[in-house]
């Protein structure tokens, strides 16, 4: 196993909700205690108006592409098997400024256009040599 391969970190505080959410099989977004907008990246205080409590909230997992990366190099050794590769960006369902970053799986590279209708799957992320496992979403066409 790789001690040091960057795996997300779940128990960060920051971040920690995501990932617990993820592994039970809820895409959660934090949501501003004081105007209701959905705030993403997950740090206080919200963009929107300033306030300082966000609180974690269950979406949809429904969304669209917005955009898109076909990846053929491996940058790290252990995503060599897994070339070719998609990642995204998301815009969620309840707020389409919301835009979440993750593989998009599911479907072939040239199917993918903007605003195709996306769908969160949940499952491991998984590295050749690296035995711990996280639970991510992932996002398919719906």
């Amino acid at each position: 196993m790789h001690e040091d391969f960057p795996l997300p970190d779940v128990t960060w505080e920051p971040t920690r909700e995501f990932w617990a959410g993820a592994a039970r099989g809820e895409l959660r977004i934090t949501r501003c205690h004081a105007c209701h907008r959905y705030v993403w990246y997950p740090e206080p205080p919200c963009r929107h108006c300033g306030a300082s409590r966000l609180t974690w909230t269950s979406v949809s997992g429904r969304g669209t592409l917005f955009s898109w990366s076909v990846l053929h190099y491996a940058w790290i050794p252990q995503f060599k098997e897994q070339l070719p590769f998609v990642t995204g960006l998301v815009a969620i369902e309840e707020d389409s400024a919301v835009r979440v970053v993750s593989y998009i799986v599911d479907c072939r590279a040239d199917q993918l256009r903007c605003e195709l209708p996306m769908r969160a799957v949940f499952r491991p992320l998984r590295y050749p040599g690296v035995a711990a496992q996280v639970v991510a979403p992932f996002f398919a066409p719906a």
